[in-house]
């Protein structure tokens, strides 16, 4: 299937490993053009190199860190430069924080995670959402995670913060939606990543059991018996960056191999 994204422009928060990275190969399978943002300039350079050898002179490189508000900008107009024009696809792609509960936190860490996660996201979106709206088309997309709907006692603040990105997109989807720009949320669940990996050693410290049995443990509660592959979940972004997906606007895509119990 053409997904006619064929020169359209990108950016890709958390581009270098991960979800993000394989947001961006996926975009790039598709003829898009993609800037890399993360805090780590090497490992950007070195994600965009790998696709690039597949597709010379899809992705370029903007660093930022997603919690320092003028660095972000500026890593857009970056991004923008090197792109040759207005950024046309978003991926809100933050860093998850580490496990906890909710009560008794010290404010700051409320306030650090939420500069990061949610704040960073409301600053990206408002900059390149002009340009979207004056050209009648645009994409945002969020990731989130499952836990929107099914929250995990042992993610007390990314249930929170998450939460708060599902019900801002579903509110900009509404005012936005008339100017050809469809904004929707991601829902992962257990996807073979570097973060799963870290919550699964956290699960295995708690619980006395090791990294392996954690993640076996976890992985009985998925009814399609396994963890998620990155290159799934980005084959989905890059269908809803798609034109092909005008109509999707507003929803939470659970991509979660039926994990949520909810109907």
């Amino acid at each position: 299937m053409d997904l006619k994204l064929e020169g359209r422009r990108a950016l890709v928060c958390g581009g270098s490993s991960g979800l993000g990275r394989a947001v961006a190969a996926a975009l790039v399978a598709e003829g898009a053009h993609v800037a890399l943002l993360s805090r780590d300039a090497a490992r950007l350079q070195a994600a965009a190199d790998a696709l690039n050898a597949a597709g010379p002179g899809r992705a370029v490189v903007a660093a930022a860190d997603l919690a320092d508000h003028a660095a972000l900008l500026e890593a857009v107009d970056r991004a923008e430069t090197l792109l040759g024009g207005s950024i046309e696809i978003l991926l809100n792609n933050t860093g998850g924080p580490p496990p906890s509960g909710v009560s008794g936190l010290d404010p700051a860490i409320w306030r650090d995670h939420f500069e990061s996660m949610v704040l960073s996201v409301f600053r990206l979106t408002d900059r390149v959402l002009p340009a979207m709206r004056e050209a009648g088309w645009g994409r945002i997309l969020n990731v989130a995670s499952m836990t929107v709907v099914e929250p995990s006692a042992a993610l007390g603040v990314s249930n929170t913060l998450r939460a708060s990105i599902a019900a801002w997109a579903k509110t900009l989807a509404n005012e936005v939606g008339p100017d050809g720009v469809t904004v929707n949320t991601l829902l992962p669940g257990r996807i073979d990543t570097p973060r799963i990996e870290r919550l699964d050693r956290a699960t295995a410290e708690r619980t006395g059991v090791t990294p392996e049995a954690a993640r076996a443990e976890s992985v009985k509660s998925i009814p399609v018996g396994r963890l998620g592959a990155p290159e799934e979940f980005g084959a989905v972004a890059a269908f809803l960056a798609s034109p092909l997906a005008a109509y999707v606007t507003g929803s939470l895509i659970r991509l979660d191999g039926g994990a949520i119990k909810a109907i």
